[in-house]
């Protein structure tokens, strides 16, 4: 498979290099960043310049890029993975708009495990739905979005067993009031190299049940990337996510 690589030059670019050097069929032809480079592949600034043949298109970006390489796709015909997080509700309707002429496979988190984790705590919300849910995160410090893409990602799962009328609470400190039982509340810490954790509590009277995921390394996310690049170009226009391929 013949992939372009957008966000090239990024950490998870370099991820997503090291996770096709170990594989034999998989092949980046080409790559988009905010500046020209070459890593054994030309990488181009602009879309216009890009001319080589490809299959599909992996971005680990940033939502701006995102949306210039989707662009590109959409004029290309051909799928795309969006890794990146950080989108407003604007830029997440364009994608969806997208989605009726392309395939695109869109997820906060390509890990396996945290998708499996996102199921578990849903479940686990339609029994425990009396308790008090809290979602704590915690990455490097040089994440720019807040909460992370994965926090909202557990969030909105949970809240699918409340017909979506849970409220979410990104910031107490200007409030002085009692915890509302109809918030899910979260808690972002920035600092370090820390790949991700997250953990969703569920806090009782006499009791309280975690569940916590933690990422050693970026490659579970590179790996999770090309795992969706293999199911991508298999598929209709449509909006797709890491629940296609977990059922």
């Amino acid at each position: 498979m013949k992939v372009l690589l957008s966000g090239a030059s990024g950490k998870m670019g370099e991820e997503v290099i090291k996770a096709v050097e170990s594989k034999n069929n998989f092949e980046i032809v080409c790559g988009f960043d905010a500046t020209e480079g070459n890593k054994g592949f030309p990488i181009y600034n602009e879309t216009n310049n890009i001319k080589e043949e490809f299959d599909a298109i992996i971005d680990f970006s940033v939502p701006i890029a995102t949306l210039k390489v989707l662009e590109f796709a959409r004029k290309n015909n051909k799928p795309i993975v969006i890794a990146t997080t950080g989108f407003n509700k604007e830029q997440l309707e364009i994608i969806e708009d997208y989605s009726k002429e392309i395939p695109i496979f869109r997820s906060s988190n390509m890990s396996l495990d945290i998708n499996l984790m996102a199921d578990i705590v849903k479940r686990i919300a339609e029994v425990l739905s009396d308790t008090d849910i809290e979602i704590m995160e915690t990455h490097h410090n040089r994440k720019v979005d807040s909460p992370s893409g994965t926090a909202i990602l557990l969030a909105d799962a949970i809240n699918e067993v409340f017909e979506n009328k849970k409220e979410y609470n990104f910031d107490r400190m200007q409030k002085r009031e009692k915890r509302s039982k109809n918030e899910i509340g979260f808690s972002s810490i920035r600092g370090g190299n820390i790949v991700g954790e997250h953990t969703v509590a569920f806090f009782g009277e006499a009791e309280t049940l975690e569940i916590t995921h933690k990422a050693y390394s970026r490659q579970v996310f590179a790996q999770g990337a090309l795992k969706a690049a293999e199911y991508i170009v298999k598929q209709k226009p449509g909006l797709y996510n890491m629940k296609n391929i977990v059922e």
